[in-house]
């Protein structure tokens, strides 16, 4: 394993409190938790292609950056009246 590799598994340590936020805030925490979830997976994936040295593998990352913040506006859209 290289440091890209260990990098992304420390990563993964804090997807544990963005879903404990996303299963048990209120909602403006839970909106919150949500794009944090989003950036913090598209960071792993960007260390996940880096570490096994394929340049394929980074478009899922470009594309779950520009799909994640579509996403949240979406759900803050559906939100809209309880917050």
């Amino acid at each position: 394993m290289n440091l890209w590799l260990w990098n992304a598994t420390v990563l993964l340590a804090a997807l544990l409190p963005c879903g404990i936020v996303c299963f048990r805030g209120t909602v403006e925490d839970r909106l919150v938790g949500l794009e944090m979830t989003g950036v913090v997976v598209v960071l792993e994936l960007v260390l996940l292609a880096q570490g096994f040295h394929r340049v394929p593998f980074y478009d899922l990352p470009l594309t779950l950056a520009i799909l994640s913040l579509g996403g949240g506006l979406v759900f803050t859209r559906f939100l809209q009246r309880w917050l």
